[in-house]
């Protein structure tokens, strides 16, 4: 049974900036406090390393694969292997299939609240796939979505959209190779469209991170 994220909430970008001081690409933030299935979002440690290690400490090489280097960019559709990390105790190696990037209405920002008006939504579809083998059970991956050529959307939502945009964590079983369950990555702009899906877990990618792009 998966775990659906249902918050639906953000902070505004002082508040973000104080609380999470590695947020620093200048996003700001929309707000849904006052919504009826707002929440406190639960935080995770993704856990640290040196700038300069090879992304491939995080795992053996997957037999699915070589793990992508920080950079590497892809079409969406394409499959990337990549090392992940999630609270102290979850790591192993993952698979992402970007297979989609949608356009929302503006209307489906309404549960953000005042603060979202203005905003596009955008759906980031994606696939993921167990590939190290390892117990990642209820784990929870999120890519964000950048403006054609990696540009920020100047925008940083919390949650998801119930019905559109879905935010699903990794079944109870997602330990084995080949598990694999798909999820929703919410993104929105109020200037250009969405055009890039970007993974930037770790060190070696929050500077360089991987891209999907049509």
């Amino acid at each position: 049974m998966t775990h659906k994220g249902r918050i639906v909430s953000a902070v505004a970008l002082t508040t973000l900036t104080l609380g999470l001081t590695a947020c620093n690409d200048g996003e700001d933030a929309a707000s849904a406090q006052d919504s009826p299935s707002a929440s406190a979002p639960a935080s995770s440690d993704p856990g640290s390393k040196s700038p300069s290690a090879d992304p491939r400490d995080d795992a053996a090489a997957p037999a699915g694969g070589d793990v992508a280097a920080p950079g590497t960019k892809f079409k969406i559709g394409d499959r990337a292997v990549l090392p992940f990390k999630y609270g102290t105790d979850k790591k192993g190696t993952v698979a992402v299939t970007v297979t989609a990037i949608e356009k929302g209405a503006e209307a489906d920002m309404a549960p953000f609240g005042d603060k979202a008006k203005g905003m596009t939504p955008y759906y980031i579809r994606m696939k993921v796939e167990n590939v190290g083998g390892t117990d990642l059970s209820y784990a929870s991956l999120r890519l964000r979505g950048k403006l054609e050529g990696g540009g920020p959307t100047g925008v940083i939502l919390v949650g998801d959209l119930p019905g559109k945009c879905d935010s699903e964590t990794a079944p109870r079983d997602f330990t084995t190779k080949g598990a694999s369950y798909e999820t929703c990555s919410l993104s929105a702009t109020k200037t250009d469209p969405i055009a890039v899906a970007s993974f930037e877990e770790g060190d070696a990618y929050s500077g360089s991170p991987v891209l999907w792009t049509s």
